[in-house]
């Protein structure tokens, strides 16, 4: 039997590019609480990631503590630390949540990087006294490859592995939990089909999906967000190809209400681990070192950007003392000339 919580977070799990950030942001709008510090949208993203930074910089470190980053092909399945230091890692995750989620009912949680770090987080959800709900949006790998070359300069065969990898270690790290395949097309097409769908996946209302709620997803959730419609043919990537294409047949039909065979998801982690012991101990070193630089610019320019935030909501919130001020002013003058 499962155990009930009074307080349950929404995970949005999934590869970057595959329309977390969409998923996030109708959770969001349908009651589920965002963190205190969201990262902004860019030139990426124009809406925005709806993806706590500070717990993205504190995974960014966490991989690299294991020798792996958040584009590691390879980093599958999860590698605990030696017990003192993953307990080290999990206690400060669990101050991290609380500092930015504090009492919220349903917090929620969207970072990619969640997917490959899954077992310590859930360890953080338990420690909290906090169930969760699972949403995995399912993106074709090759819309997901045309971003990342036009974001990162990565070659389709990377992106197509990596896609593979954080789809297997997010439906791995969740079969227990209550969880819903969402398909990232549908959403945009026709989201409160995939909606009543996750519903049901979920066996739970979303926290407040009221008519005005509605209304902003549907201004959100528009074509402007499907980019990379020209795929061509997954089968023909060297290398990933095939294998993904198993997988993505498996999260389609799941995304479809179905309930596939698991024997594909097995052959595709079976085959990342014997290119891992092939290639692994060459690739990873250089991406965890790749990493640390950007994960380092990332945080200086995400503080950057809360802060310059911050000065605009100090100048706006001034503008408007400044107003009020002159309006109680013209209104006393009004009542002194007339007495």
């Amino acid at each position: 039997m499962q155990q009930t919580f009074e307080r349950t977070a929404y995970l949005v799990l999934g590869m970057h590019r595959s329309g977390t950030s969409a998923t996030a942001q109708l959770l969001a709008l349908a009651g589920a609480e965002l963190p205190d510090n969201v990262m902004p949208g860019d030139e990426h993203n124009a809406k925005g990631y709806f993806e706590p930074w500070k717990i993205s910089v504190f995974n960014d470190q966490r991989l690299r503590a294991a020798g792996s980053a958040w584009d590691d092909p390879f980093n599958l399945p999860y590698a605990p630390l030696a017990p003192e230091a993953e307990a080290d890692w999990t206690a400060r995750a669990l101050d991290l949540f609380k500092a930015e989620f504090g009492e919220s009912i349903h917090p929620l949680l969207k970072d990619p990087r969640v997917s490959v770090l899954l077992p310590l987080w859930r360890a953080v959800l338990n420690a909290a006294g906090i169930g969760a709900r699972v949403v995995i949006p399912v993106r074709h790998p090759l819309a997901v490859a045309g971003s990342l070359a036009r974001r990162d300069a990565f070659p389709v065969e990377k992106s197509v592995l990596i896609w593979t990898l954080y789809m297997l270690a997010a439906e791995a790290g969740s079969r227990d939990l209550p969880r819903a395949f969402v398909s990232y097309d549908g959403l945009l097409a026709d989201w409160r089909t995939e909606v009543a769908r996750m519903e049901t996946a979920l066996g739970a209302p979303l926290p407040r999906l009221t008519e005005r709620s509605a209304q902003k997803i549907d201004a959100f959730l528009t074509k402007d967000l499907r980019h990379n419609d020209g795929l061509g043919e997954l089968a023909d990537v060297p290398m990933a190809g095939p294998m993904a294409q198993e997988v993505l047949d498996w999260f389609t039909a799941a995304a479809a209400g179905q309930a596939p065979d698991r024997a594909p998801l097995e052959r595709a982690a079976a085959q990342i681990a014997q290119m891992k012991s092939q290639m692994g101990v060459l690739v990873s070193p250089v991406t965890s070192t790749l990493d640390s630089t950007r994960a380092e610019l990332l945080y200086q320019r995400q503080l950057g950007e809360v802060q310059e935030q911050q000065i605009r909501t100090l100048q706006r919130e001034l503008a408007e003392l400044r107003q009020e001020r002159a309006r109680i002013e013209a209104v006393v003058d009004s009542a002194l000339a007339g007495r």
